[in-house]
């Protein structure tokens, strides 16, 4: 259907998508005093408010209090009777984080002048018209934000079982007797810990040779014993994984020859599908890679004029901060004439077990291949004076630096607060600085990231 058709209604801007990148958009796009429609198909916040960060580091913390409470010995606490989890109020809790965080973020869109929100699916019919229901909108700039949602891959016996993901998981309203999570990265770790922590059995089933493989292998090794610390079952080579029912539980099998992990509920967590399949991008032109996502440039544009890919459907990033960055770039190249690109991003990202994991730029392993030569500082958290205060010495943290440039290449904190810590040498990356700057800095005590400073004193050659 051409654009041009009189029932269309015509904006300035479309932005499909009103997860983490699209009402920030659209309320620049509005500000800058164009008209502007945001359609969304199920929820306003995207997997963030809905079924992600928001919800799940609730229920994080949550899980943190009954492990503490449970420890309450160790530092001297006592009181009667065993500690009790009722899951009912930690779900409710996690309900009204989300639900809270919607309302205000609904309310907002709802405030903004010269956007309007329209509930429904998208299909591009034209590569300047979208369809939403009975409404035709038209417009010569169109952003998509589509975000992703849960791979679930062809496995053998998988449509036998009923099955759990990140998303449903968020309504579960029972605690599982055992949950055995498919997957060792860090959406399954992060569930794993913290269905543990509430008193289910669980077990960690992952096809690699070691967890959370794209960190390195030290890293792997502190965070499989700091699962396996607290009785989580783990399984790591996992070769021709399959599913069967087991009376009332499920059955999961692998590798020929180990007994079978039989739960009361299984989470496949195995990485992420862009939602990109059922928009009609073919209408439009838009180009997609062999995985689905929408193939951009490094200032988020797609293969056709006019329309801008955000988020997880693009493949540059599979997070919150990223798919926020990715609003900034283009509205710093839309309004602002500002020169944003997506390879000016250092990557950085963490994983919210506890202790958490704070990592940004390269690892070890990278540098390593990267043919540089290199130095690496590091200090176990048994030797962080912070750390040992609060009881809490597993992990570790390191720093990678050119050995010629001085420039730090990348750091790892695993450890009380090292997704916080580890923004200070996330910042002095930015800012180009040598590592001589942070050697010469003068951190608070008693602190973790104190350390750091430390250990940029204390570099040695990479082996």
């Amino acid at each position: 259907m051409s654009a041009k058709t009189p029932s269309a209604k015509t904006y300035d801007a479309i932005v499909i998508g009103a997860g983490q990148a699209g009402p920030s958009l659209a309320g620049r796009l509005s500000d800058a005093g164009m008209s502007v429609a945001l359609i969304e198909r199920k929820l306003v916040g995207g997997t963030c408010v809905n079924t992600g960060c928001m919800p799940t580091k609730t229920m994080v913390a949550s899980a943190y209090a009954a492990h503490l409470a449970r420890r309450a010995a160790d530092y001297g606490v006592t009181f009667s009777g065993p500690v009790g989890v009722d899951y009912a109020r930690i779900k409710a809790r996690k309900d009204k984080v989300t639900n809270d965080a919607r309302g205000n973020l609904e309310t907002w869109i709802a405030g903004m002048k010269g956007c309007t929100l329209y509930r429904g699916h998208a299909r591009f019919e034209s590569a300047n018209t979208v369809r939403v229901g009975d409404d035709l909108l038209t417009a010569e700039k169109i952003f998509l934000n589509t975000g992703g949602r849960a791979s679930v891959p062809e496995l053998p016996g998988i449509h036998d079982i009923d099955y759990l993901t990140n998303s449903s998981m968020m309504d579960l309203d029972v605690l599982p007797r055992h949950l055995v999570v498919v997957g060792g990265s860090y959406i399954s770790l992060e569930f794993a810990q913290m269905f543990r922590r509430f008193g289910s059995d669980v077990t960690v089933i992952e096809k690699s040779p070691r967890l959370t493989g794209r960190e390195d292998e030290d890293v792997s090794a502190a965070i499989l014993s700091i699962l396996e610390n607290e009785g989580i079952t783990v399984h790591v080579g996992a070769d021709d994984i399959g599913f069967a029912k087991s009376g009332n539980d499920i059955a999961v099998t692998f590798s020929a020859g180990k007994p079978a992990a039989v739960g009361s509920h299984v989470l496949l967590a195995l990485g992420r599908t862009p939602n990109t399949d059922d928009l009609g991008l073919d209408r439009a032109g838009v180009e997609v890679d062999k995985r689905g996502f929408v193939i951009v440039d490094d200032q988020l544009r797609t293969s056709v004029p006019g329309i801008w890919a955000m988020g997880d459907c693009n493949g540059k990033g599979a997070f919150t901060h990223t798919s926020y960055n990715d609003y900034e770039i283009v509205a710093a190249n839309l309004l602002n004439n500002n020169d944003r690109k997506v390879s000016d991003r250092i990557e950085t990202y963490g994983l919210f077990i506890d202790p958490p994991l704070g990592r940004c730029g390269m690892t070890e392993a990278a540098a390593k291949k990267s043919g540089r030569r290199a130095l690496v500082g590091q200090r176990p958290m048994t030797r962080v004076g912070r750390a040992v205060e609060k009881g809490e010495t597993q992990g570790f943290m390191k720093i990678v630096v050119d050995a010629d440039t001085r420039e730090i290449l990348g750091c790892a904190v695993l450890g009380p607060g090292g997704d916080e810590a580890v923004h200070g040498v996330l910042d002095l990356m930015y800012a180009k600085a040598p590592v001589d700057t942070l050697a010469r800095a003068v951190h608070i005590h008693p602190t973790v990231s104190e350390l750091l400073v430390t250990i940029a004193q204390e570099l040695k050659p990479l082996a």
